[in-house]
């Protein structure tokens, strides 16, 4: 149903990709009601795998860091950056920089403040003080629209005379140049300020890569933010998705072009768990073959109902974190790994068969 990623670009990807090609076997209906969903379903599939992909591999890169969706402005339109904010929460990120992301999911909102309001300013102490107390909630100040550790020793200075006003600086902001080498010039200059519980907030063309680099290199970077290389997924961007007819008025069918054959049947996928409880491979049969393992495919609606409540944000925030903690290592990591192990049930297989050998 989908063709497969690189899975030396993105082993994550791959997996997820299997997943997919079960998934999308969802619609059953009448074929004028199905037709009519598909290219919605098809356009919602396509990019909130690719970024909840890419976010899961940053928190994968960083484990123990505050991660934070920027990606609205870098997304392929608004709707997209909307849901990108979602995806990357559920894989794990502590909130979005989206605020109507935060309105309608209720995700935590975090940001720093615009190059512009410092450049409007005409001095970098001036728009930190008016920030601050404009938003004393939340005070993460952006330092690097002029000289950056000119502005670190800025907030240290500014930072006594918020603290009489009751207000306390969170974070500095740096999203560009040599990200560890400042990174390491303003820790020093805000713990000699007596700033140690300031922290240090990373953005500028993120992604688990680069996050990687910078933490093996022990940048004292506390929390990033990612969206430019994350909302357009720049090493796998995009999953080729079709939505193809398998069985119609109880007869099995499907697509037998050259490069685009999909199976036959209605399916369902089975997934196996080994050593520790982590997933070993899944294997794909149809759906009333009686095969052992944990179903991926259950019904969610019938005849246009729920079936029951829908799982929140927060239930399927633990979910996915539970999902890919089952993942093997070798899937868990950011080098490349072999494709995800996938079987076809003998019953599939000798389905396809026989109407192989009907076919005109």
């Amino acid at each position: 149903m989908c063709a497969p990623p690189d899975a030396a670009s993105s082993p994550l990807l791959t997996d997820l990709y299997q997943v997919a090609m079960l998934r999308s076997h969802f619609q059953d209906g009448t074929l004028e009601r199905a037709q009519r969903v598909e290219s919605r379903v098809l356009n919602l599939f396509h990019c909130q795998p690719m970024d909840a992909s890419k976010a899961v591999r940053c928190v994968l890169a960083a484990p123990d860091k505050l991660l934070v969706c920027f990606g609205l402005r870098r997304s392929h339109g608004a709707e997209a950056g909307l849901l990108a904010a979602r995806d990357s929460y559920l894989a794990g990120f502590a909130g979005t920089a989206t605020a109507l992301a935060g309105m309608r999911f209720g995700i935590p909102v975090f940001g720093t403040m615009a190059q512009a309001y410092v450049q409007a300013h005409g001095d970098a102490a001036r728009a930190f003080a008016h920030f601050a107390r404009a938003q004393p909630g939340q005070v993460t100040l952006l330092r690097d629209t002029c000289d950056t550790e000119a502005a670190a020793c800025k907030v240290v200075a500014l930072a006594p005379r918020l603290a009489a006003e009751g207000i306390s600086i969170q974070g500095v902001g740096l999203d560009s140049g040599d990200l560890a080498r400042h990174a390491r010039r303003v820790r020093a200059i805000l713990d000699g300020g007596g700033l140690p519980g300031v922290t240090n907030f990373a953005g500028g063309d993120l992604d688990e890569s680069r996050i990687a680099r910078l933490l093996a290199d022990e940048a004292p970077i506390d929390s990033f933010g990612i969206g430019t290389r994350m909302t357009p997924s720049g090493d796998a961007a995009y999953l080729d998705c079709v939505y193809k007819l398998v069985d119609y008025a109880g007869q099995p069918g499907a697509k037998r072009s050259v490069g685009k054959a999909s199976w036959d049947g209605i399916k369902q996928g089975l997934r196996h768990r080994g050593k520790e409880g982590l997933f070993s491979g899944d294997v794909v049969s149809l759906q009333d073959d009686q095969q052992e393992g944990e179903a991926l495919l259950r019904p969610v609606m019938r005849d246009g109902l729920r079936l029951g409540p829908c799982t929140t944000l927060a239930q399927t925030r633990a979910y996915a974190r539970s999902q890919v903690a089952a993942l093997p290592p070798a899937w868990r990591s950011l080098e490349p790994a072999r494709p995800f192990p996938v079987q076809k049930a003998p019953r599939l297989l000798e389905l396809a068969q026989c109407l192989d050998a009907a076919a005109p």
